[in-house]
């Protein structure tokens, strides 16, 4: 089973790095992901590390990758993602990157800088074209006046403004001309109205295509506007007012002659902007090209090495600051590896002195380490989402390989359901390394991460859907059925069986709507089906209290196998961690218990199943009577299953009664007994002080052992230290707690397996429902419209196959599937206390192009 049953055995080790190869021997443990550091500076800031300006300086060049990266999209440049990751980067090339990067970004800051004003002088002389060629067809010239008047049709016969008055008094006309937004012209030409007091005359012109604002990119509607006014203070308001509303205000020309010069200026300066545009883009797009050909090695090597001095700064240095101490978590089967690592970084710096390791001898709680694969990975995360397992303590995912997809199964149970589910997920499977699902959405990356948990869940449904016979509702009729319908028909019987056996006629047949096939009568019934339940069930009026009772029990059988086998798995644990005290006072109480009730209600259903036929069915006792009456002992006598019952039944009872007060108060009172006379527990070793505060448990057991350096350095350690570490107390009331909780578990439990059943039944209903709603509408049309009608019936009929019976229903069973085994199953034996480790390495380093640029 390797170390996918039990979490692998871990050491603490101590790493000597050289000033000058702890770069180096660092990347070469990142590469291979074999340790765990512990943090040795805990107590100083992230500020005041010894390392932190190198860590700025990798968030430096992060902030530059990000702006190039973000500047590569925007040109919509693919950025090619190598294949094999890059090593971090030697400590001579990290400045010279530096300098390359930092040029680099000036230089597309420039181009780019340049290229925005270019483009915002484009687009404003884009718009006075657009201004002058609506303008030109509000005011009509009137070659009479002078150059710097214009006239309005309807100024002579304003009464507000007379013409010649305002000649003599010398006032001058004057011109406001632009563009402004669509959603902002009633609000301005109100605020024009009561700021000069209707001493302007506007002009508006929608413009027919929609143009980009030069400040801020976006495409909106504008209206070209001219103000016409009298007097200069009139004039100061209208461009204030202009202003306000942020209207883009341009020169307007005051003869033909000038518009026209103007005019030709206007198109001259486009065609040039267009050109010297042109080429800025091509020169940006050749420095965003070459520099998205080693952006992706870059961003990898930034990241490696970001992550190489976190995990510096979490090392300490001696005392003469030319050796770094780290300690790290490994396991025991890598410290060959660990030990390889280390010489090759040491050889790739060129160090004289390399740096080496020293395991220490320690009493902390080591991280819990599981190795898996592809395959195993999706239900050890299923284990570590309820809690990672204590270090060395039996693991769940090893069993939840089979047990939770056939659970599941057991719930889904449908042969066309699960085939359609089996194929979806070795579609999956299949293309696993396409990028494309590797770079999916987050629902369908969740699907993808957990494609051999719907493979199996799909392939174990298969085969339930074959034990139930359900295929979409419906059965399927492989062997032919084990009942014969002829048999009850009296012509095929003898007088002498008519008088005793109640047989069928053409009268009974026509007469009656339900008819009911005797299994007593010879012939009727010939035999089980070969695979699961016969397909004549599913033409049955009590198909459903068939199955019921069927998949009732069946629930119950599974569940009890389940608990029971959780409880077994606990005996593996007391027997590693050396405590088979357990065993004979917590384990073995726990399974009498179990099996002498609910083993036993195993027992009479099999034996009822085996003992009882056909002809002797209708004498056979209820067993949910007679499992009552196990506890009640009624005054009258039943007839029971088999002779002798009352007393194996009172027997159960006794070892059950007296299995109790053993699992209350059997493994406090040993403890007890243990602890009176001992002292209390040090632990002393040389360099090394520590007096850790154990569970009670473990300090009434190793009270009186020897620990390293014998018993006089723990007396006199110990003497100032009371027992106060074991309580009595406290012992008897977690046992207390843990009894009562397990004993009423055991009952509700037990009920809780009965789950299987009701989303088993659930599941067959719906099915039912939806082919009885729509596929059999759709099968009864006539042929002439029937075939139109069935087209649209299966595609409707196929998706809500999909989204109700598959997907809706399978979350259903796949959430009841992982309670069943998270609360019923894992707290038989699991703890789930411990933390996960961790290692340092790159391949946990996301590659993505992202701002989330964390060390592992």
């Amino acid at each position: 089973m390797g170390s996918l049953f039990r979490s692998e055995t871990m050491c603490l080790a101590q790493l000597f790095l050289q000033s000058g190869t702890a770069y180096e021997c660092l990347s070469a443990l990142g590469e291979k992901g074999l340790v765990q550091f512990r943090d040795l500076n805990q107590n100083v800031s992230s500020f005041q590390r010894k390392f932190v300006g190198e860590v700025k300086r990798c968030e430096e060049l992060e902030r530059i990758l990000v702006y190039l990266v973000q500047e590569i999209n925007r040109a919509d440049i693919p950025l090619p993602e190598g294949e094999a990751s890059p090593p971090a980067p030697p400590l001579k090339q990290v400045l010279e990157m530096q300098e390359q990067l930092q040029k680099l970004e000036v230089e597309l800051k420039e181009v780019t800088k340049n290229k925005e004003k270019l483009r915002k002088n484009l687009l404003e002389l884009i718009e006075y074209t657009h201004m002058l060629r609506v303008t030109k067809t509000f005011v009509k010239r009137n070659v009479e006046f002078e150059p710097t008047y214009e006239e309005f049709p309807s100024l002579e016969n304003e009464s507000l403004l007379d013409y010649s008055c305002m000649q003599r008094l010398g006032a001058k006309l004057g011109f406001v001309s632009g563009l402004i937004n669509q959603g902002k012209v009633e609000a301005f030409e109100k605020m024009l109205w009561r700021a000069c007091k209707g001493y302007t005359i506007v002009s508006y012109a929608e413009l027919d295509e929609s143009l980009e604002d030069p400040e801020t990119g976006e495409v909106i509607k504008w209206y070209v506007f001219l103000i016409s006014f009298w007097g200069e203070q009139i004039g100061h308001k209208v461009k204030k007012i202009c202003d306000c509303y942020h209207c883009h205000v341009y020169p307007y020309p005051n003869t033909a002659e000038e518009r026209r010069e103007i005019q030709e200026g206007l198109n001259t300066r486009i065609q040039d902007l267009y050109t010297v545009l042109h080429k800025t883009e091509d020169y940006l797009r050749q420095v965003l090209c070459k520099a998205a050909e080693s952006v992706y090695s870059r961003v990898i090597q930034v990241k490696k090495m970001k992550a190489i001095y976190h995990m510096l700064n979490m090392c300490s240095f001696d005392v003469t600051n030319k050796c770094l101490i780290a300690e790290v978590w490994c396991p025991e089967a890598d410290l060959q590896d660990l030990r390889q690592a280390l010489e090759e970084g040491s050889r790739e710096s060129g160090a004289t002195i390399p740096s080496f390791m020293n395991i220490i001898p320690t009493k902390e709680t080591p991280p819990t380490r599981i190795r898996t694969n592809k395959f195993t990975e999706g239900f050890q995360n299923i284990v570590d989402a309820y809690g990672v397992g204590s270090y060395r303590e039996v693991n769940p995912a090893l069993f939840t390989i089979i047990t939770f997809p056939f659970l599941f199964a057991v719930m889904f149970g449908d042969f066309g359901h699960g085939f359609v589910m089996f194929l979806f997920a070795l579609l999956l499977v299949l293309n696993e390394n396409h990028p494309r699902l590797n770079q999916s959405q987050e629902i369908m990356r969740m699907f993808f991460n957990g494609r051999y948990i719907l493979l199996l869940m799909g392939l174990f449904s298969v085969y339930t859907g074959l034990i139930y016979n359900d295929c979409f509702s419906k059965s399927v009729n492989l062997f032919g059925s084990r009942w014969n319908v002829s048999a009850m028909y009296s012509s095929s019987h003898t007088p002498t069986e008519h008088k005793e056996m109640v047989l069928w006629n053409d009268s009974v047949v026509r007469h009656n709507r339900i008819l009911q096939l005797d299994p007593s009568i010879p012939g009727v019934f010939q035999g089980p089906y070969p695979l699961g339940i016969d397909p004549i069930w599913n033409l049955a009026t009590n198909r459903l209290t068939f199955l019921n009772s069927f998949k009732m029990k069946m629930s119950v059988i599974l569940g009890i196998i389940h608990m029971t086998f959780g409880v077994i798995l606990g005996i593996f644990n007391h027997l590693h961690f050396k405590k088979k005290f357990n065993i004979y006072l917590v384990s073995i109480p726990e399974l009498l218990f179990m099996l002498c009730i609910f083993g036993y209600l195993i027992f009479m259903i099999f034996y009822k199943w085996l003992v009882f036929s056909a002809e002797t069915s209708r004498v056979a006792p209820s067993i949910l009577i007679e499992f009552i009456n196990m506890f009640l002992f009624p005054a009258s006598k039943t007839n029971g299953l088999y002779t002798g019952q009352e007393h194996v039944q009172r027997v159960l009872l006794v070892v059950t009664a007296l299995s109790v007060p053993v699992l209350f108060l059997g493994k406090p009172l040993f403890l007890l007994w243990l602890h009176n006379g001992r002292s209390c527990l040090g632990v002393n070793r040389r360099g090394y002080t520590l007096v850790r505060k154990d569970s009670e448990e473990e300090v009434s057991l190793l009270g009186n052992q020897d620990v390293e350096e014998g018993n006089n350095r723990m007396e006199d350690g110990c003497r100032g230290v009371t027992c106060e570490e074991f309580n009595f107390g406290e012992i008897l009331m977690t046992q207390v707690i843990h009894s009562i909780e397990y004993c009423l578990g055991c009952i509700s439990n037990t009920a809780s397996y009965l789950r299987l059943w009701a989303l088993s039944l659930a599941h067959a209903q719906l099915s039912d429902v939806l082919w009885a709603m729509l596929m059999r509408v759709g099968l009864r049309v006539d042929t002439t419209y029937g075939v139109l009608l069935l087209l649209p019936v299966i595609a409707l009929f196929a998706v809500l196959t999909i989204f109700i019976l598959l997907i809706m229903e399978g979350l259903s069973a796949f959430l009841h599937a992982i309670r069943l085994h998270w609360v019923e199953f894992q707290n038989k034996f699991y703890i789930g206390a411990g933390t996960k480790f961790v290692p340092f390495s790159f391949s946990l380093l996301s590659s993505k192009f992202s701002n989330d640029n964390s060390a592992a």
